[in-house]
Formats: C-alpha cells, sequence, structure tokens
C-alpha cells in the first residue's frame, strides 16, 4: 500500500550537488565534455522516493547560481517537496566531476564541495513542526560531516523524530576525507547510527564503525545499541538483515553489465525504506532494495536507474 500522498512520508537533510560526468573512459583530465546530473546521498534517494509515489521533502540550501537553479528545478520536476529549500545569493553551490570506468570499477571522483551553501545549514534553522509532522526522517552521515553545524543539525533532527515517536532511517555514507580522522568519523557516525530505527551500512562501512568482522556480528554490534532493524549491503551478493526476531541473507539481483557503482546503495535504501514504509515484511522491503539497487549499477548517473511505482508493480515488488 502506498502511503497517504497527502502528509509528507519522509523528510531528508541534505547536500545536493551538480554532477559533471565525463563523456568518455579514461583519466579526467582527457575528457572534452560532460554530461550534467544531480547528485547527493539524501536526494538521490528522495527522488527515488518521489518516483514509487511518496510525498517526499528536502530541506537544504543552495547558492542562486546556475548550478543551484538547476538543481531545485531538477528536483521539483522530480515532485520532491522544496518549500524548506534557502537559496541564498552570498553562498555557492557545490558541484563533483566523476570520470567513466568500464568494468565495473569505482570511478575517479573530484569534489568541489567545500564552504557550500548546505555545509552553512544551522540547526535553528529547522521548522519543528514541519519536521514532527513527517512520518519518517532519513539521514546520512555525508550531511552530518559537512560541517560542526550540519552535524548538530543531524543530531537535533533525528532526536526530535525519536522524542515524537517516529521512525528514522541511517545511511553511514563514509567519506573519511570530510572527518578529522578515522577515531572521530567512527565516534560520530554511530552516535548517529544509536539515533536510528533502521541502519543501512555496506559490509566494509560495517567491519570499520563496529571492529567486527561477519555481518552477524555488525548487527548484533547496532542491535545491542537499540537500533530496530540492521541491514548490511554485500553487493553482488546481496545482503544480510537482523532484528530482534530474525535475520537472514537476501540473495542479489544478477545484472548484464556493471555501468556505475554510484548511487547503488542510494537506490537500495529507496527500496528497504519505501518497503518498510508500506509495511511489507523485512525480507520483502531488502529483496525490493536490492533489486533496485542492482537496476542502479547498470546506467550512467546516480539517478536513471531509479524506478518508478509502475516498473515496481510490473516487477512484482
Amino acid at each position: 500500500m502506498v502511503p497517504n500522498a497527502m502528509s509528507i512520508d519522509v523528510i531528508t537533510f541534505g547536500e545536493a550537488m551538480m554532477l559533471l560526468i565525463a563523456d568518455q573512459l579514461g583519466p579526467l583530465e582527457h575528457a572534452q565534455a560532460f554530461v550534467k546530473r544531480t547528485a547527493g546521498a539524501e536526494t538521490n534517494v528522495a527522488i527515488g522516493f518521489a518516483r514509487l509515489g511518496l510525498h517526499v521533502a528536502w530541506c537544504s540550501r543552495l547558492g542562486t547560481d546556475s548550478m543551484g537553479r538547476y538543481l531545485i528545478q531538477s528536483m521539483k520536476a522530480e515532485g520532491i517537496d522544496c518549500s524548506h529549500v534557502v537559496c541564498d545569493g552570498t553562498q555557492r553551490t557545490g558541484f563533483m566531476i566523476k570520470g567513466r570506468v568500464q568494468g565495473g570499477g569505482d570511478p575517479e571522483v573530484e569534489y568541489h564541495r567545500k564552504g557550500s551553501a548546505a555545509s552553512f545549514f544551522q540547526p535553528q534553522e529547522i521548522d519543528l513542526p514541519w519536521l514532527i509532522g513527517a512520518r519518517h526522517l532519513h539521514a546520512t552521515g555525508i550531511f552530518a560531516a559537512l560541517s560542526a553545524s550540519c552535524l548538530a543539525t543531524s543530531i537535533a533532527s533525528m532526536e526530535a523524530m525519536r522524542k515524537h515517536g517516529k521512525t528514522i532511517s541511517f545511511d553511514p555514507n563514509l567519506r573519511p576525507s570530510l572527518w578529522a580522522n578515522e577515531g572521530v568519523m567512527r565516534e560520530t557516525i554511530n552516535r548517529l547510527a544509536f539515533l536510528a530505527d533502521w541502519v543501512l551500512p555496506g559490509i566494509q562501512e560495517g567491519k570499520l564503525l563496529t571492529g567486527k568482522d561477519t555481518p552477524a556480528e555488525i548487527a548484533k554490534f547496532y542491535l545491542n545499541a537499540g537500533v530496530s532493524l540492521v541491514v548490511i549491503k554485500l553487493g553482488a551478493e546481496g545482503a544480510y538483515y537482523a532484528t530482534a526476531q530474525e535475520a537472514a541473507y537476501v540473495q542479489g539481483f544478477a545484472v548484464d553489465q556493471v555501468v556505475d557503482t554510484v548511487g547503488a546503495g542510494d537506490g537500495f535504501a529507496v527500496g528497504v525504506i519505501s518497503g518498510m514504509l508500506e509495511g511489507l515484511s523485512v525480507q520483502n522491503a531488502v529483496r525490493r532494495g536490492a533489486w533496485i539497487g542492482a537496476r542502479a549499477v547498470q546506467v550512467l548517473g546516480d539517478t536513471e536507474g531509479l524506478p518508478t511505482r509502475a516498473q515496481l508493480v510490473e516487477a512484482k515488488l
């Protein structure tokens, strides 16, 4: 069952960036032209929710430069509620450049986000009645890593939703270059994860954050901290999930060709979270996540593989 479209189903805070994708394989310096797309973990997930018919709102800051105008127009075109996005003419919008690879490896990526408009978001900018009026909050470790004020915003928004009995999902989305050191990253990301109901780390992220070696041990670490569902992404192998009542592996979906792995985790999150909000069993929600993640690796940009509701129905997921 699709959630009530008249109310906000999901809110997410996060930075959107303009993405430039190289026109040819090889080092970025050899590229002569680029394809323009949107990027940002939180907005990727928001786009995925919107395509499935959920009412999703995105909260952030952008500049009024051409990149900011492009991003907000793109988000509105996807049906995302951007009423709480501040466009500030004194600040600039972040962007990133991504290379192209063959055979499924990770592409070369350059980020140009230092001092971006989103990094100046302040916790006092949170519209509390609007926030707690939503059913669910999706958070990631990227927004929290942008600045001290973004971290404070992440904590404040998660604590407010928790206090008012709303559900929270959290994807660590580790970006070591944004943190002072690995120890600070681990401690802070786990602090945020412990505020969530559903935590979705990748297997390597889980190992780094918990010091544990297996999916079962990683899941137990978070379950013991009060998390109700842990879903660990295992790449092509699928995923492992655990709650206090059940635990199981979900097989991955075969793909014909891996084009770009960036955005696959966001697609996975779209599937799991939408499934949980719609009342699917945990296993079926994770299976939906694995299917959308598999779609995401077969396309060039971060969002082209995100399905519509009709495509989801056709796949019987």
